[in-house]
């Protein structure tokens, strides 16, 4: 006895995107394609009037007319408690995956992502796996990895103090006056500095020093 097909829908206002999806997932006997809508208000009405509507996975664009795909995931997942939402979108800034993920979203999917790489998702997903485009992937664990640290943080006090002066254009005597130290304390600061930093000119440390307040 064959296993009952995946139940899908899809919420995509592209018509060509949309109608591609529909022909090519349609030839899947595994899968099922119960729903097609071009905003998330048609979906949620179409679902109204469906008696014993089912759906397994949703594919769901963000830009969409009228209510966006990230404000559709809370009023979708009230009707369909246990569905998977995979975001298929153009969208590849930061604050959209996360708020997607946050929100209840599954899986988050580039447009550039090959058909049978969102066949092959699609069924991942339904049968309790994970799936990411390469790119979003890169982005979810450089989000949740380990910050790199500011290199300029591992300075003394006294040793940033030398690099807002050399900021300043102001030159060694100027910086020693200004911090009642001598001429030398300064370069033998500067050097420590260049040390840390793993740098040779007063050029590359200006640049350190914007970089890091950028």
């Amino acid at each position: 006895m064959s296993n009952p097909p995946i139940h899908i829908a899809i919420i995509e206002d592209d018509p060509l995107i949309r109608e591609s999806l529909e022909t090519y997932l349609g030839l899947n006997r595994t899968m099922k394609i119960c729903f097609i809508a071009k905003s998330v208000e048609d979906f949620l009405n179409a679902i109204k009037v469906s008696r014993n509507a089912q759906v397994d996975v949703l594919l769901l664009d963000i830009g969409l007319p009228g209510m966006s795909g990230l404000e559709g995931i809370q009023p979708i997942q009230k009707l369909f408690k246990d569905i998977n939402i995979i975001i298929l979108s153009t969208y590849e800034e930061d604050d959209k995956i996360f708020q997607a993920l946050c929100a209840g979203a599954v899986s988050y999917i580039s447009k550039r992502t090959p058909l049978t790489k969102i066949e092959e998702a699609i069924t991942t997903i339904f049968f309790g796996g994970s799936y990411m485009s390469p790119s979003i992937a890169r982005k979810v664990v450089n989000y949740f990895g380990p910050k790199k640290q500011d290199e300029m943080t591992s300075l003394t006090p006294r040793q940033q103090q030398i690099v807002q002066g050399i900021v300043d254009g102001l030159s060694y005597k100027m910086i020693a006056e200004k911090l009642l130290i001598s001429i030398d304390t300064v370069r033998d600061h500067i050097k420590k500095i260049y040390r840390i930093l793993n740098i040779n000119s007063k050029a590359e440390l200006i640049k350190k020093s914007y970089d890091s307040n950028a």
